[in-house]
């Protein structure tokens, strides 16, 4: 085992093989690890092969060393900065009263009293 390598630490690797569930990337000759396929990049990812390919140079972060098994938990996410989410306006009291008209809960308040008259018939 060797101890060249840390949690936290960021280095280059290079991508060796791609899986369903996460791409393999060796650090050096003697030391691969795996970067699970949640670990790709910020959001969804569906099918890795739309990120990554055999052969690529990545900018990885060491997140766990495993030294009994000699696995290594890699992240090319945390080497990115993470995208910034648009501001929302805040939404206005009238807002919040058409969209609850929008979802139907006028027409079901409507219904429930044409209900309960139903009921005492």
């Amino acid at each position: 085992m060797t101890n060249k390598f840390e949690t936290g630490q960021i280095v280059e690797g290079k991508v060796t093989g791609i899986q369903p569930y996460g791409a393999f990337v060796a650090l050096d000759e003697e030391v691969q690890g795996l970067v699970h396929i949640s670990e790709v990049t910020h959001g969804f990812v569906k099918d890795i092969n739309d990120y990554l390919t055999v052969g690529d140079e990545v900018k990885v972060k060491v997140l766990n060393v495993d030294e009994e098994n000699n696995k290594f938990s890699l992240s090319i996410r945390a080497t990115e900065e993470a995208p910034a989410k648009p501001a929302k306006p805040p939404k206005s009291s009238t807002d919040k009263q058409q969209d609850s008209e929008e979802a139907g809960f006028n027409t079901l308040k409507d219904k429930l009293e044409e209900w309960i008259k139903q009921s005492k018939k």
